[in-house]
């Protein structure tokens, strides 16, 4: 439920961001005669996000097991990903981003009345298919052995609500956030999550036939954490963990977390350095 709440907030709050800062500075430039567009596209992009997570969650229940794997399989690594561009992308457009909203809607208000429209749509909505994918991926785990898909829909709800609250209070200019880290500790955090996602997405693939190696196991520790525990239930929910897990998952998330990570890490670190280098001040020759 705690991934799903981090899922929810962090998606939302990006989406929450980006409607804020469409909505202000249309205000600022006195153009609130444009609001009705940006509003419009906002319900278009989230009629959509919602129409495409009915449709995952709904969509394979008559296909056959096998193909419900491969299906479940694929789009799994599909969302991780997709993540994965929005984790790093975000975290290096974090600076920049409110710049490039105002020059994209200053394009469109030029152009016809769609224009805007389509702006907020793109805008909007690639997060929330996103956020679609990628909490369909993460919950198919805990909804298979829980039997129910509650748990993980509240978590995402609250934190779309949380998103929702904070994007309000920036937009009022009550809070203020460092978006830099907030993205950067999501991100991390996130990364792990996407790794079990994958290494689920690769189980399916296995029990669909697609990959090898479902009987060949790297761990079996089922004797020692039982599935049924809270504790079991509340590291499948966040971390996909399986107590029973395959040699080709456990190599799957060792390749992807190690890298990624690495990569992630480093990004962040060069890009807290650079404002302080910017910062310094030069040195003057005599």
């Amino acid at each position: 439920m705690f991934a799903n709440y981090l899922i929810g907030l962090r998606e939302g709050l990006e989406a929450a961001l980006v409607v804020s800062i469409l909505v202000a500075y249309l205000v600022k430039s006195q153009r609130r005669e444009l609001l009705p567009r940006i509003w419009a596209g906002v319900a278009l992009a989230v009629g959509v996000s919602l129409a495409f997570g009915f449709a995952l969650f709904y969509g394979p229940r008559g296909l056959t097991f096998e193909a419900q794997e491969a299906i479940g399989g694929t789009l799994s690594i599909v969302a991780v990903a997709l993540v994965t561009w929005m984790i790093f992308w975000m975290a290096r457009a974090a600076r920049t981003l409110s710049g490039e909203l105002r020059g994209q809607i200053d394009k469109a208000a030029e152009g016809g009345w769609f224009a805007l429209v389509l702006v907020a749509v793109l805008a909007v909505g690639r997060e929330g298919l996103e956020t679609a994918l990628f909490l369909w991926s993460a919950t198919e785990a805990v909804t298979r052995d829980s039997g129910g898909t509650w748990q993980p829909l509240v978590g995402a709800a609250l934190g779309i609500a949380t998103a929702v609250a904070l994007g309000y209070l920036l937009y009022r200019g009550a809070i203020t956030i460092n978006l830099s880290k907030f993205f950067a500790w999501t991100g991390g955090f996130l990364i792990v999550v996407a790794a079990g996602v994958l290494s689920y997405g690769v189980h399916d693939l296995q029990e669909a036939g697609i990959l090898p190696g479902l009987h060949t196991i790297a761990w079996d520790v089922s004797g020692v954490i039982d599935p049924s525990t809270w504790y079991a239930t509340l590291l499948k929910g966040v971390f996909n963990f399986s107590p029973v897990t395959t040699v080709l998952e456990a190599v799957a998330w060792l390749l992807y977390v190690v890298p990624t990570m690495t990569l992630f890490v480093r990004g962040v670190r060069r890009r807290s350095v650079a404002p302080a280098r910017a910062a310094a001040p030069t040195p003057v020759s005599h």
